[in-house]
């Protein structure tokens, strides 16, 4: 019996000054982003045990986007190094609610890596080699994930944030991407779905206790994902994505002993 807990913290006015790759910077409305926020807040609660909600950090305009911060495995946690220097301090701010049952790993100076760019396919580990995560961050997590009998693969990102904007697990043998912003040509051992072409930025999805939070604004793959078999529970994104957000930046989630 396992318990599952979700780590999220509240989007604050602050995320109209976040960082921004590859958008334009267009005004936020911080009333809408802190209502998709909410919606997003309850369907983590129909789906995990425990949903742990932090304030807002103010001197952090990204804090919302724990995910980057740090890597929850079954063994052990990795705080990573952001590649925004603007972010590193969201790392100390997060670690104390991390669990605290298994090993704590830290990426150190000159590593860089984000959270967005790491997705675990089982014993798997894709890591994006992006904007964000270098190559002594892509070795050291290698490195310190070796023990636990994981491997690491890197995966060129291009055109987009993070690796995760590009592609994700909708199913343990499903990926979702979107095959111009990514190089597959390392992923192996499932299908692919392509997102519909009318949605470049439709990849992103978070699979969580054998459901899939999406955002509702890509309706096309939605029902590409539903001809699948995917059981979707739908969000509203459209003014976080302004701040280049997806629905897996947004929680750290694991599971723990009952």
């Amino acid at each position: 019996m396992s318990k599952l807990t979700a780590l999220t913290r509240w989007v604050g006015p602050e995320l109209a000054a976040c960082e921004l790759t590859h958008f334009q910077r267009t005004p936020i409305d911080p009333g809408a982003a802190r209502a998709e926020h909410v919606a997003y807040l309850d369907v983590l609660r129909g789906l995990c045990d425990e949903v742990i909600e932090l304030a807002a950090l103010p001197e952090h305009p990204d804090g919302c986007f724990v995910e980057d911060a740090a890597l929850v495995f079954d063994e052990c946690v990795v705080l990573t190094r952001p590649g925004a220097a603007s972010r590193r301090g969201e790392v100390d701010a997060i670690a104390a609610h991390l669990p605290t049952d298994r090993e704590v790993l830290r990426l150190e100076e000159p590593c860089t890596l984000d959270g967005g760019d790491v997705l675990v396919a089982g014993d798997t580990v894709y890591v994006g080699w992006s904007s964000r995560t270098n190559h002594q961050g892509l070795k050291e997590l290698a490195h310190l994930l070796l023990p636990h009998g994981y491997r690491v693969k890197a995966v060129e990102v291009t055109g987009c944030l993070h690796l995760k904007s590009a592609m994700t697990l909708v199913a343990p043998d499903l990926l979702l991407a979107n095959p111009a912003l990514v190089n597959l040509e390392r992923v192996g051992g499932v299908e692919l779905l392509e997102v519909d072409p009318h949605e470049p930025a439709a990849a992103n999805a978070l699979l969580l206790a054998g459901r899939v939070i999406y955002p509702e604004e890509f309706t096309r793959t939605a029902d590409l994902l539903a001809e699948h078999g995917v059981d979707l529970k739908t969000v509203p994104t459209k003014e976080l994505q302004k701040a280049e957000a997806g629905v897996t930046c947004r929680c750290i989630a694991w599971n723990s002993p009952a």
